[in-house]
């Protein structure tokens, strides 16, 4: 809207409203007008409004711009327009009338009323003007004359070690004023007598703990070089500046939430509204996670939101309405990769109807199965997946309908979006329908990819059993005892023909049934990659298979015709330096492409990462030969994606074992190491013991992601490692006078190549000459780094960031820095893209 006119009637939402003089300076030192300002509150309205709503609002308006007088307002003015929402809080000796934002139009008018500073409280009202127990507990860090926001920065790590060990996870908010704002989620169960004391001893812990810096006392003497922790906005009657208002201060700064990462970072400072729009809609809302917690009533057992807004969408949801609303109502398709139709659904008129089955790691891991019905995909949670008996039902919980588009998604939700989590497609095709009963019974034959075709009834629960006030929302899912003829058995494949490659069977090997054809080039082929696994997981084996994690190099293996092509994981050819692994070509009874890892084995016959760098990137013949009398390699095989002309990737972890199994033959330089048998304890033990690396754990029912790193594969280690970016090097000294002391190292991050520290031990001298040798081609002028510190920056050689490594660690600091690494090789098999860091 154009801040040129003195009076302009515009249409905000539904709402009309008269604009005035919004060529008004309200910032003088930035120039800063009333129009920019409304402007903002527009743009900003969609992250702000669910930190705001249902709260009462008190304003700071500055009518003549920040140098002029301010007024201090709680109650709704009688110019008010009547659709601004409002509700009454009773005090002793009067009443406020207090205006409440929750929606576009309301914040447009406080901004037009020049209100550039919006307070609310940490409670909500209820339905009917109640006052409901605190959301949120809010820690205020002020600092005194002679401290900042380093020494903010300094209380808010210790405060977050309190926070978390108290089962709170909280989140900063740069005030837009000297300091930061700690918010924390809480359940509401909690008065707001029982939160403002806790708040309150909280405080004083830190003052104990940290005595030099902070105060827990609202003595403004004992202010000067400290930093005041104000826990006493957590009463009911006091109120902190709202996430996103802006301050009414010199500059348009605002009160932003920022990450812990950032607020670590040198050079912090409080944003400005232009920088907050651009963050906003690059990088989405930090504080989401608390808003998403105090407007939920709870998550479902598929880690779905279910709150206002989704009651809202499910409420509207009757026939004759449009079947998608509920589920734009629970998405924003600024945050969310999944497809966000603005449309209404249309039914097609030709064709055969579709299904898909997602796998959805979620909160809790479930199955998705939807069919498409009426335009869109009725969809329902199965959180038992698929039943393959037929004397057993498995619950299916019926959700809003999807989208057509949505059959063909996969990827990864954001954690703090409802359904946050990886979505895969594990089954997918068409269906006869037989029956649809609506709201009933639904009896469909499905025709998938993976599980073949088979017949599957979903019944209601309503007098089932359950009675009648049973959750609507519940069906069973049954396969029947009547199944088509050609039926595959839970998308295992059946008992393997005894046909093979002429002249190459081997007694066990054979070809792969019931499995789709292949249409995937093998130069397309890509590796499905490991999640870092969190914390210490529980997982059972009869969902999970456990492997022992090799220390090598990653490589996709393609047989055509008895001979072997070698590509990494960034699609490096590898097949002349690996020469002995053709032996896999006798070895697998039919073409297939494998996936498996290259390693050397030390004195001990356990893979050495270190011994391996003798073999890397040698492809002379003759520097080959000699290095493979010295250095033999093994290739260990522990996944399949094609084999026999059959694609594998769709079928379960189980099914491509079992395909590997049957069609390669140990021995010589192959090998197919047998999955771990036992509990997740005993393998890691047993890994150690055996001077491994750790364990990967990888679900029985996952399909192969290709190219994707996923959830259904986790990776536990015994030792933190991670891969580098090599972005320069310092000289050394002594021995290494001359030549390379340490390496300077760095991942990529939204804002570049992020500086992780120095690594200068766990070299041989021959490393270190080598090292010198691929560095100076790449030297350039500049640092690489965005944030590299100035003693690191001293006498530093910089180089164009192409080459990736690995080292070992002990463990981050607290400024993202690794400390006491140790450098392990290169890692000749990832590019600088595929380096993530492992937190």
């Amino acid at each position: 809207m154009s801040p040129t006119a003195r009076k302009t009637v515009v249409l905000v939402g539904d709402r009309r409203l008269a604009l005035t003089n919004t060529d008004k300076v309200l910032y003088p030192e930035t120039g800063t007008t009333k129009g920019r300002v409304i402007e903002y509150y527009e743009g900003v309205a969609p992250w702000m409004i669910p930190h705001v709503k249902d709260r009462p609002v008190t304003r700071k308006r500055w009518a003549n711009g920040v140098d002029g007088k301010v007024f201090f307002e709680k109650n709704l003015p009688d110019s008010a327009p009547d659709w601004v929402r409002h509700h009454t809080i009773h005090h002793s000796e009067h009443d406020n009338e207090y205006p409440i934002v929750d929606d576009l139009p309301t914040l447009v008018w406080m901004a037009q009323q020049a209100a550039l500073e919006l307070h609310v409280p940490q409670w909500r009202f209820g339905p009917r003007g109640g006052q409901q127990n605190p959301d949120r507990l809010v820690l205020d860090l002020d600092p005194g004359d002679g401290v900042g926001l380093p020494e903010c920065v300094e209380v808010a790590v210790a405060a977050r070690e309190l926070l978390h060990g108290m089962g709170l996870d909280p989140y900063p908010v740069t005030s837009g004023s000297k300091g930061i704002h700690l918010y924390a989620a809480l359940d509401g169960r909690a008065t707001t007598a029982h939160v403002s004391e806790v708040a309150h001893e909280l405080a004083k812990a830190l003052e104990q703990d940290m005595p030099d810096l902070v105060l827990s006392s609202m003595s403004r003497a004992e202010r000067t070089g400290k930093v005041f922790v104000d826990w006493s906005q957590n009463n009911g009657n006091k109120t902190t500046i709202a996430p996103y208002s802006l301050r009414g201060r010199d500059r348009p700064t605002v009160a932003a939430p920022r990450t812990w990462k950032e607020l670590e970072e040198r050079g912090l400072a409080q944003l400005t509204l232009d920088e907050v729009l651009e963050r906003l809609e690059a990088r989405g809302d930090f504080l989401h996670p608390v808003a998403s917690a105090s407007l939920a009533v709870g998550r479902d057992d598929h880690g779905h939101w279910d709150g206002d807004r989704t009651r809202q969408a499910n409420e509207a949801e009757q026939p004759g309405r449009d079947r998608l609303a509920a589920y734009r109502a629970k998405r924003d398709a600024s945050k969310t990769p999944e497809p966000v139709p603005e449309d209404a659904p249309t039914v097609r008129k030709d064709g055969t109807p579709t299904f898909v089955i997602q796998e959805h790691h979620a909160t809790r891991d479930h199955y998705d199965f939807r069919l498409e019905h009426d335009g869109v995909l009725v969809s329902w949670a199965l959180p038992k997946g698929e039943p393959t008996d037929p004397g057993k039902n498995h619950l299916a919980v019926q959700t809003e309908d999807h989208p057509l588009e949505y059959g063909a998604f996969e990827g990864t939700i954001p954690k703090d979006e409802y359904g946050g989590g990886t979505v895969t497609i594990w089954d997918d095709g068409t269906y006869e329908l037989e029956k649809w009963r609506e709201g009933e019974e639904v009896i469909v034959t499905l025709h998938g990819r993976t599980g073949g075709a088979r017949r599957l009834a979903l019944l209601h629960t309503r007098g089932r059993g359950r009675g009648r006030d049973g959750d609507e929302k519940n069906w069973l899912i049954h396969r029947t005892k009547d199944q088509p003829d050609r039926l595959a058995d839970g998308g295992r494949p059946a008992e393997p023909s005894r046909a093979s490659r002429s002249g190459t069977a081997h007694d066990g090997q054979g070809r792969i049934d019931r499995a789709a054809d292949s249409e995937t080039a093998p130069a397309d082929r890509r590796t499905m990659q490991a999640s870092l696994a969190k914390g210490e997981p529980t997982l059972d084996p009869a969902d999970w298979a456990f492997e022992m994690k090799w220390d090598g190099i990653r490589a996709l293996a393609t047989v055509r015709d008895g001979a072997v092509t070698l590509r990494s994981r960034n699609d490096n050819d590898l097949t002349v330096q690996y020469p002995e692994l053709q032996e896999l070509g006798d070895r697998a009874g039919v073409d297939g492409v494998f996936d498996g890892e290259i390693v050397a084995l030390d004195d001990r016959g356990r893979p050495s990462f270190q011994l391996l760098q003798n073999r890397m990137g040698l492809t002379r013949k003759r520097e080959v030969d000699a290095a493979r009398e010295t250095t033999p390699v093994r290739l260990l095989l522990f996944d399949v994606l094609e084999a026999d002309g059959h694609e594998l990737t769709r079928l379960g972890y189980d099914a491509r074992r079992q395909a590997l199994e049957t069609v390669v033959e140990p021995g010589g330089a192959i090998d197919v190491p047998p999955a771990y048998q036992g509990d997740l304890a005993r393998a890691m033990s047993d890994s150690a013991e055996q001077g491994l690396e750790g364990v990967v754990a990888k679900k029985r029912s996952s399909k192969y992601a290709e190219g994707r790193r996923s959830e259904a594969w986790l990776k536990l280690k015994h030792h933190a490692t991670q891969e580098v970016v090599v972005g320069g090097w310092k000289p050394g000294s002594g021995r290494r006078a001359g030549g390379v002391g340490s390496l300077l190292l760095g991942v990529p991050g939204p804002g570049g190549l992020e500086y992780i520290g120095k690594v200068g031990t766990g070299f041989r001298d021959r490393d270190l000459d080598e090292i010198g040798t691929v560095l100076d081609a790449l030297e350039r002028k500049t640092s690489p780094f965005v944030d590299v510190p100035r003693p690191d920056a001293r006498d530093a050689h910089w180089v164009t960031p192409r080459r990736v490594g690995e080292v070992e660690f002990a463990e981050w600091t607290s400024d993202g820095r690794l400390r006491q690494p140790s450098w392990r090789g290169w890692r000749v098999d990832k590019d600088p893209s595929d380096v993530v860091r492992e937190t």
